[in-house]
């Protein structure tokens, strides 16, 4: 008897401990069949350009504006590498997510028209990398990237995932015209932070608001590591019942663009580390079309949203882990445990 209750100890200490829930689906499996399906379907040339060793400093070499880029993009790749390449993505993006990716995307060919057949507004342009050799039970990393776009995951040990920095942006961020008249983007990004805005006293707005003037951009830029910005703002601890909720479901607009057995882990780590020192701080106008930023930040994360550029309607969005952007704090654990290549 005392034999079986170790056991049974043992095995929900594991479950409760373990990055990825012991049952269901492991999506640090999954992404992994995904992105050996899409190397094994490239030529020589193409996997050249497509993989890289996981130590190479490209890796940290993210950035969302329109540029030239390493890995492989979709315009040197055929239609069914393509489809494997989005294979990947909607291996660790959750439907909401794998929508907003896809629609940011689409973008580029109403910047084509608008900026005269400007040809870096290119759909095209969206580079897939592998860092290290994709397996079941193996360390690496991949990214997505292109204008507006920088999606970065580490996995440790097929296990522990890292899925920060992530930045999605949106330009225009409501089409005012054509056929497409109407579309956003990151809608919700913006109209739920609006709404948490509105529901603060005009006591509480003298806390949240923390300048008159938006800054020109997100103030972490594409920064090779984030760090804490100054602390203002409003806390969760001296938020209503109803503000709180309203809080939280903004950080999970964030989280849940992974899909769901991620971002339920993040959402833990989140709330392990105190959700009462979380705050949420605005700049500029609160009203529809007028420039605004807001920053969520936690103790150990941060979310920058900022809508000024262009007549305010270009928006850029950031989510940041201080200790795990790119995997850091894992991976370091990992080589303390394992000697380096194994």
């Amino acid at each position: 008897m005392k034999f079986t209750h170790r056991v049974t100890f043992l095995v929900l200490t594991f479950v409760w401990f373990s990055a990825i829930p012991i049952f269901g689906k492991n999506p640090g499996s999954e992404m992994a069949e995904a992105a050996k399906n899409f190397l094994a379907a490239l030529n020589p040339e193409q996997t050249s350009k497509a993989s890289f060793e996981l130590e190479n400093k490209e890796r940290h070499n993210w950035h969302f504006v329109p540029k030239t880029r390493a890995g492989l993009s979709f315009k040197e790749m055929t239609k069914p590498q393509r489809d494997l390449a989005h294979a990947l993505l909607n291996s660790a993006l959750s439907q909401r997510g794998y929508v907003k990716v896809t629609t940011i995307i689409s973008l580029e060919n109403i910047l084509h028209d608008l900026e005269n057949k400007n040809p870096r507004r290119d759909p095209e342009l969206y580079h897939l990398s592998i860092f290290g050799g994709p397996g079941a039970t193996n360390t690496w990393g991949w990214r997505f990237e292109g204008h507006h776009l920088s999606i970065n995951f580490t996995i440790v040990r097929g296990t522990f995932i890292s899925t920060t920095p992530m930045f999605l942006g949106s330009n225009p961020g409501e089409v005012k015209e054509g056929t497409r008249k109407g579309v956003r983007a990151l809608a919700n990004e913006e109209d739920m932070a609006r709404e948490l805005v509105k529901m603060f006293s005009e006591e509480q707005l003298k806390s949240v608001i923390f300048s008159a003037e938006a800054p020109r951009d997100i103030i972490t830029g594409n920064s090779r590591k984030a760090k804490a910005l100054e602390p203002v703002g409003l806390s969760y601890s001296k938020m209503t019942k109803e503000q709180r909720k309203a809080l939280m479901k903004l950080v999970e607009e964030y989280l849940f663009r992974n899909r769901n057995e991620i971002a339920e882990n993040d959402l833990t780590k989140i709330r392990k580390a105190g959700v009462d020192h979380i705050s949420f701080a605005w700049a500029g106008g609160t009203k529809r079309g007028e420039g605004h930023y807001y920053r969520i930040q936690g103790p150990t994360f941060l979310m920058e949203y900022d809508n000024t550029q262009d007549n305010a309607n270009h928006v850029h969005t950031t989510w940041r882990d201080f200790k795990n952007d790119f995997g850091e704090d894992i991976l370091q654990k990992h080589y303390e445990r394992t000697p380096h290549g194994d």
